[in-house]
Parts: structure tokens; sequence; C-alpha cells
């Protein structure tokens, strides 16, 4: 990875977006897709598309979308307490046990304001408490405020909240920080747009940054409608089994550092998998396989079926502790992963038939 695009990595994850509050993201990506996009939009729902065009702009050229979402999971504050403190209600899939003791930043109007938070200390705890886990009415940010009157000068209902964001390398190219999931799969997908810069294309190729996915694949089935794409791929997180505990039986044999993932089952057209299978096998490019036998979690689930239907394929970026603020990834996943999808862009051309 190149310190520009490694810099550029690093500033997606060090730029909130909880679902619905996505923009200051989102302008992160139009200053970097602006070096190498022939167009460049963002629609009213939030989505930014960034495409390449084939040489002659052919009527019959196809089309591919690339997604990868912008949004992470956060928080939003519902009520402020006569003392100042505030109780949230989740944006996405929380274990809210991963919050307890955590540094939080409240995205109020006038910037971040950076708070705790926690619950009774154990000490002050029933055993009955002890043993259960906390739900979010259990729990409070703790900002500083002396009074509700003063909180209400800085915060109100409907603020968003994040871990307080920070990348850090670890050893053997691994790195963790909150909100890999999918700001990985969004690097990806516009890393593979920069690669094809200067390339003749055979095919138009729309890198989406997609909105909400955490709320529903919201972003995915307008952005869907509106590129119209015969193929489209999401690319997201996967988990990651090579760390204790994981059931290798439930979620296949996937390790950081392998490769990107391909995900075959019904929510996978076999054409784009055999294609991705045969670009990564022709360039030496590392890969994993991952079986999924039901209608998938992410984008790929809503790019299926908009319209009248696309061939979709999914590749997952394996990932340690995911909706956790350490979540973990290996970096040559993400650059194989770039280089998977300029690869199978620059083969498509008008004879590929995606029909099963």
């Amino acid at each position: 990875m190149d310190d520009a695009s490694h810099a550029f990595l690093q500033k997606l994850l060090e730029t909130p977006s909880p679902s619905g509050f996505e923009q200051a993201i989102q302008a992160v990506v139009r200053e970097r897709a602006a070096g190498f996009a022939d167009a460049l939009s963002t629609d009213a729902h939030g989505n930014v598309y960034a495409s390449r065009h084939p040489v002659g702009g052919s009527a019959d050229a196809p089309r591919i979308m690339l997604a990868g979402h912008c949004d992470q999971i956060g928080l939003m504050i519902q009520h402020i307490d006569g003392e100042g403190f505030l109780y949230v209600q989740p944006i996405g899939g929380w274990d809210v046990q991963v919050l307890i003791g955590q540094y939080l930043a409240v995205h109020a109007k006038s910037g971040p304001l950076v708070g705790v938070i926690s619950r009774k200390a154990i000490h002050l705890q029933t055993p009955e408490e002890r043993k259960k886990v906390p739900e979010f009415t259990d729990i409070w940010i703790d900002l500083g405020f002396r009074s509700k009157e003063e909180a209400e000068k800085l915060v109100r209902p409907g603020d968003a909240v994040t871990f307080v964001l920070g990348y850090r390398p670890l050893r053997n190219d691994l790195a963790a920080s909150p909100a890999m999931d999918d700001k990985v799969g969004l690097w990806v997908v516009m890393e593979a747009l920069r690669l094809l810069n200067g390339r003749e294309l055979r095919a138009s190729v729309t890198s989406v940054s997609t909105v909400a996915e955490e709320v529903g694949l919201r972003g995915a089935h307008t952005a869907t409608y509106t590129v119209n794409p015969h193929v489209g791929i999401a690319v997201d997180v996967c988990h990651a089994t090579d760390t204790p505990g994981s059931d290798k039986k439930q979620l296949g044999d996937v390790k950081c550092g392998g490769g990107p993932v391909l995900f075959r089952g019904p929510n996978i057209n076999p054409r784009a998998f055999d294609l991705l299978e045969a670009t990564a096998v022709a360039h030496g490019i590392p890969f994993q396989i991952r079986g999924a036998p039901r209608a998938v979690s992410n984008d790929a689930n809503a790019i299926q079926i908009s319209r009248q239907g696309v061939a979709a394929a999914v590749v997952g970026i394996p990932n340690r502790y995911m909706h956790s603020p350490v979540e973990i990834v290996h970096l040559d996943d993400l650059t194989n992963a770039a280089k998977l999808l300029a690869e199978f862009c620059a083969a498509v051309g008008p004879e590929h038939d995606w029909t099963p």
C-alpha cells in the first residue's frame, strides 16, 4: 500500500460516519476520487458515485457497480436527565458490553465532545445486577456536565455518538480501529477505481460509497437503482475465524492475511464468482472461499434484487472483533482485494453473459 493510499485509509477511519450522518466522510471520498474518476456525483440519499467510462462510451458496454458502505455503527442521544447525564439508543447492531468504560465522542453542532460511558461501579451492584447483561437504559454518557441546562447548551436529542476514533498499526501488517466495518470495503472499491486509472476499459465501472447499510442496506437500494448495473459486487468485512472461540464449522476457515474472501451461495451469481476466482488465479492474487447458504447481511442482498435482478457477488475482508472498538484487519487483504476488483473490471466486456 503506497503512502497516499494508506493516508486515505487512515483518514476514512478517523472521520466519523454513523448511519445517517455520513456527510463528513463523503467529503473525504469525493476529494480522493476527484483525482481519478471520469465522473463524480452525490445523490439526495448521500451515496457518492465515482465512475470510469470505457473508451468511446460504447452503448453496449456492461455496467459494473462496486459498493462499499461508508457508515459505521453509532449511538444517538435520546434523553438528557436533570444532572446532565446523556442516555443513548443504538444506531446499528451493538453488543452493549463492549461499550462499558469506553471513551466516546458526541458529535454536536459545535464539534465533537469527548466523554465516557459507564454504569454503576461493581461495588454498588446487587448480585443479580452483576450477572445481568446491561440494557441501554442502564448506561449513560458522562461529559462532565453539572446540569441538564448546561448540557442542553451543547448537545441535543438526535446528536450522533461514536467511539473516539483512531487508527493503530499492529505487528505483521495488521491494524486496529473502530469502524473497519466497512471503511476498509469503501477503501477497496475506491482503490480499485484508482488502479484502473489510465487503463482502457470495455465496461463502465462505478464505485459507490453507500450510506445507511447498518440500518437496513438503505443506500445500496437507491444506488443500485441509480446505476442499474449488470453486475454488482459488495465489498464488506466478514468474520475472521483465526481467533480463540471462533467456530469454523459454522463460519469456515477465514484468516486475516489469507487474502480476500469470495462468497458462494444463493445471493451470489455463479458466473460472477467464477470470473472473480479465475481472475485471482490468473494474477496470482491469494483468496479464500466462504459458503453463504442464505441471503447475506450486506449490500449484496439489496444489489441482487434491484430492478429486474443483478448478478451479485461479495468480496469479504477478514475482520476480527467486528462491531467493537478494536476491529482488526490485515492490510495485505485490502490491497489484494483492490487488485482483484481492478483486474475483474478490466476483464469484463460486452461478450460476458451473467445468466446462470
